[in-house]
């Protein structure tokens, strides 16, 4: 039996997700919507009829706040996640033991890199080996 609870979580959270997707689609939308109010109130330039603006001004005020809106979430979004990197405690910082106690042994490695310059044709046209 499924629980509707959960559902119910899952169906809110969905519809946020798609409400902050669709912002600029919702914007133009309303603008449609209300032309009519917008051209007649809420135009900057109500008083200039010659410029045919039709309330184009306020919806461009409008999506210009919607993206400076965005910009700043992000920003804070970046900040906080830098923030809880350097605040996470889980993976614990190991200093090297003391030099008195260290023993120090050479280590050599071998090892190629697959990203070392080669010569593509020297691969292809060699001499067959027997």
């Amino acid at each position: 039996m499924k629980n509707p609870k959960k559902q119910w979580i899952a169906l809110s959270l969905l519809t946020l997700m798609l409400v902050k997707a669709w912002v600029l689609p919702l914007l133009y939308l309303d603008f449609e919507i209300r032309r009519d109010y917008i051209i007649a109130n809420l135009c900057v330039n109500r008083d200039k009829p010659m410029m045919h603006c039709d309330g184009k001004c306020y919806l461009a005020k409008r999506i210009a706040e919607a993206k400076e809106k965005e910009a700043r979430q992000a920003e804070n979004d970046y900040l906080s996640h830098l923030l809880y990197q350097v605040m996470d405690n889980s993976q614990a910082v190991y200093s090297a033991p003391p030099v008195a106690f260290a023993v120090r042994m050479p280590v050599n490695y071998q090892y190629k890199s697959p990203f070392a310059a080669r010569n593509a044709v020297a691969d292809i046209f060699h001499p067959p080996l027997v």
